[in-house]
């Protein structure tokens, strides 16, 4: 997956989403949502790893992106997904700028956009 960056990381799933909530209120973006995969998969009586999806951005950067392309909305706000394999190791996974770049046609103004974005997502995994 070209367009999808993993990296694992030594830290125990809690601790790695507690770090991940920390960094991204210490740096004032916005917490939209965060949702709990394996919470979900249990209320419908099915197991799942555990596995939780954190929405965040800054409206700033978004609103830049959509005024390009509106079709960015769906890809908005960023997302983290920490989730744990099989074998008990937790990784971090997110989309790359340059995914959003080529699939919604962003001009050459986004780019340094795109830049700043993607320093703060990789900074924070």
């Amino acid at each position: 997956m070209e367009h999808l960056t993993s990296i694992s990381t030594n830290q125990s799933f809690k601790d790695t989403v507690d770090k991940i909530i920390s960094l991204i209120k210490e740096k004032e973006f916005t917490i939209f949502a965060r949702v709990d995969h394996a919470k979900a998969a249990q209320e419908q009586g099915l197991s799942l790893r555990p596995t939780e999806l954190i929405i965040f951005g800054n409206p700033k950067a978004g609103t830049l992106l959509m005024q390009d392309r509106q079709s960015c909305g769906i890809d908005l706000p960023v997302k983290i997904l920490v989730w744990e394999d099989e074998s008990g190791k937790v990784w971090l996974s997110y989309n790359t700028m340059s995914q959003m770049k080529s699939k919604h046609h962003l001009t050459e103004k986004s780019n340094e956009v795109l830049q700043k974005i993607e320093g703060v997502v990789s900074g924070i995994c």
